[in-house]
């Protein structure tokens, strides 16, 4: 995709939260391959998986940054824990000084899912809790990248807010 003398993102730094797997595994991936530093997060490591029958990990992704052509590295954080997400982008100033690339893929309701079912039919307790585990989540991931962690005079604009609805911002709850 790039070679060694084009890499657009080179020196850039990269969160990716929730990189464990799907879009976030490929997003990270691909930022890798542009030349970014990643740190890709999430609750499975090496040996300790978060979620029953799936054996994917940060570590992995990681793994797969750096052969990519990036700098992958796992951080293993559950971003539904606040003082956890304070922690990693604590750790990103003291490591990096700066925050190019902010993607926010946090997901952890697969065990919440119901799909193929009509609406009235899905659990109100399972559709709650969904919206707990990834809307708080979301916004702490987006408030702790805050301008903070930006370089002086950075051209990166503050994150977008995640998307409202008159629900709470709870896609969920518009069904």
């Amino acid at each position: 995709m790039y070679d060694e003398l084009h890499r657009p993102l080179d020196g850039q730094v990269a969160v990716v939260a929730g990189a464990t797997r799907g879009a976030g595994r490929g997003i990270a991936r691909m930022l890798g391959a542009a030349g970014a530093t990643v740190y890709g997060t999430g609750r499975s490591v090496d040996g300790n998986p978060a979620t029953a029958g799936r054996t994917e990990t940060i570590d992995e992704t990681a793994a797969l940054v750096t052969a990519e052509g990036g700098r992958g590295i796992a951080v293993r954080t559950d971003h539904t824990v606040e003082p956890e997400v304070e922690r990693l982008f604590g750790r990103i100033r003291a490591e990096q000084g700066r925050l190019d690339v902010l993607v926010n893929d946090v997901w952890g309701g697969d065990e919440l899912s119901e799909w193929g079912l009509p609406f009235w039919e899905l659990s109100t307790a399972k559709g709650t809790r969904s919206c707990t585990g990834t809307h708080r989540p979301t916004r702490w991931t987006y408030s702790w990248s805050g301008p903070g962690s930006n370089r002086p005079n950075s051209t990166r604009p503050p994150p977008r807010k995640p998307p409202t609805s008159a629900f709470g911002s709870c896609p969920w709850m518009e069904v």
